[in-house]
């Protein structure tokens, strides 16, 4: 009896760490739930608002820089204070920026939600370490697909309920219905996620057996000095400032006056070249000053934000910048699609939220079977021949689109084949970025990393808005004469998004060269 009770029990050890992954995909779940639900409102905001397009970047850039000003604090932070304390904190506030943001008003209020929510992002650092804390080295791709798969699963909820939660009860709907889902996640982590001691590589282990520090710990306040100065908060507010400053620059070149807006409908451009780059400047030379004051800090620091000795190793940094590129790519596709289908005829399809949502459904659902399965597909084949077929069906993906963005029907067949080179090529380089670190550094690390794809996705959404702000037609609804983004601006979005797409293809071979096919 005493022996099947061992085994009953050691069974339910083992599969400790499968419960913890479901929680965590549902988190995954949720949080890409919330982002695309909001995505087929894009051009309702911008009406709501009363916003350009350039402006409405910033619903989703906020966002992604708050999020990449936070992941890779939050890495350090959990490696400091614990994994799941500091995942709590990051979801109470989370939480709260999604109420603000069913609350907002006006579009100065919904971008201060929007970088609340942002914060937000710093989970996922937190939960991919501790799914490395969990499972062994060859589960680890595994694993890591069937949370990437979760984040698809969450997109299509969000593509198919989303459209028709703003069609039927307005955009402000997305976001409450999220806050039910968040508070019982926070019950459950708080419940059923248990993390081991070794996750917190700084934490005190001087305890006596009666529960209190010994001697040797006494000087408790002194330690908490010494983790709080462990944080670069230099490194961050450099960060922050060097992301904002360029994003700025785009944002300025993209929004031409309220009055050349009106006065020079008819004209060829409304733009003002000059005017911009007087405004622009100040931005990039603020932006370079910082970015170059950030590489020196980090340099100097004793607990760096990034740690260039670590970053700059050739797999880390070539998976990484696949990592990025992967970002740029998929927020890029989220800000340029909903306003292609909602604008009206000739150049767009004059649809509503309900279709834009239906028609970006099969991107959502390809990354849906493809993660799961790019995790068993790179456990058999390695992780660097998914990363190369992943780069070359993203350039095919975006060759299809730039081709053929005239018909609903290649919208959807582009969107899926970018959506498989997507899965493959990110859950590939996730997986080097894994294996390529050290155990102690891989709540930084993967803080990196998070950052990195967070940055190349406030990239994406600015530089459509930028190419949709400058190229603009005129056109004539009902008598009254408005501008929306020519059919030009599209094409300018889908061929940057292919240049780029052909960089990572390059990356994937460098890479290839410097790891065995079989990592």
């Amino acid at each position: 009896m005493k022996r099947i009770a061992s085994n009953h029990k050691s069974t339910i050890k083992i599969s400790q760490p499968w419960k913890i992954l479901i929680i965590l995909s549902c988190l995954a779940t949720m949080a890409m739930y919330a982002e695309t639900m909001l995505i087929p409102a894009i051009p309702i905001l911008i009406d709501d608002f009363n916003v350009s397009y350039g402006l409405s970047s910033w619903i989703l850039t906020s966002y992604l820089i708050a999020g990449a000003v936070m992941t890779p604090i939050s890495g350090k932070l959990s490696d400091i204070f614990g994994r799941k304390r500091i995942l709590l904190i990051i979801m109470i506030i989370y939480t709260i920026g999604v109420l603000m943001g069913g609350l907002a008003e006006d579009f100065l209020t919904m971008i201060v939600a929007r970088t609340i929510q942002g914060i937000g992002l710093g989970m996922f650092p937190i939960a991919f370490s501790i799914i490395r804390d969990q499972f062994p080295r060859d589960k680890v791709s595994i694993t890591t697909g069937i949370i990437t798969s979760m984040f698809a699963a969450g997109s299509v909820i969000g593509l198919s309920v989303g459209g028709l939660i703003v069609h039927e009860f307005g955009w402000k709907m997305t976001f409450f219905t999220i806050i039910p889902i968040s508070i019982l996640l926070l019950w459950m982590i708080r419940s059923y996620v248990s993390v081991s001691r070794i996750s917190k590589p700084y934490e005190e282990k001087n305890v006596k057996s009666t529960g209190e520090p010994d001697t040797a710990s006494s000087t408790s306040s002194n330690k908490n000095q010494r983790f709080y100065s462990q944080i670069d908060i230099k490194g961050s507010i450099l960060l922050a400032i060097t992301i904002v400053c360029f994003l700025l620059s785009l944002t300025y070149i993209q929004t031409p006056s309220a009055e050349n807006q009106t006065l020079n409908i008819i004209e060829e451009s409304s733009f003002n070249y000059d005017s911009s780059f007087s405004q622009i400047t100040p931005f990039l030379i603020i932006g370079t000053i910082s970015l170059l004051l950030f590489i020196f800090q980090e340099r100097r620091s004793k607990y760096p934000l990034i740690d260039f000795r670590i970053f700059l190793k050739p797999p880390i940094l070539l998976s990484n910048l696949i990592i990025m590129i992967v970002g740029l790519s998929m927020f890029m596709v989220f800000q340029t699609i909903p306003i292609l289908v909602q604008s009206p005829q000739p150049i767009g399809f004059g649809e509503n939220a309900i279709s834009t949502g239906l028609i970006q459904l099969p991107f959502a659902l390809v990354l849906l079977i493809f993660g799961p399965t790019s995790g068993f597909i790179i456990s058999r084949m390695g992780s660097i021949k998914p990363i190369i077929l992943g780069t070359i069906l993203t350039a095919s993906g975006f060759l299809i689109l730039l081709l053929f963005h005239y018909t609903e029907v290649y919208i959807s067949i582009g969107l899926a084949v970018l959506s498989t080179g997507l899965s493959l090529a990110s859950v590939g380089a996730v997986n080097v970025t894994i294996l390529s670190t050290p155990i102690e550094f891989t709540g930084v690390t993967m803080g990196i990393s998070t950052m990195l794809r967070i940055v190349g996705s406030s990239i994406g959404p600015a530089l459509a808005a930028m190419y949709m702000q400058t190229n603009q037609s005129p056109i004539n609804i009902q008598g009254v004469v408005m501008t929306i983004p020519s059919s030009f601006s599209f094409d300018l979005i889908f061929f940057t998004a292919l240049m780029f797409s052909a960089a990572a293809i390059c990356m994937s071979n460098a890479l290839s060269k410097r790891l065995h096919l079989n990592l």
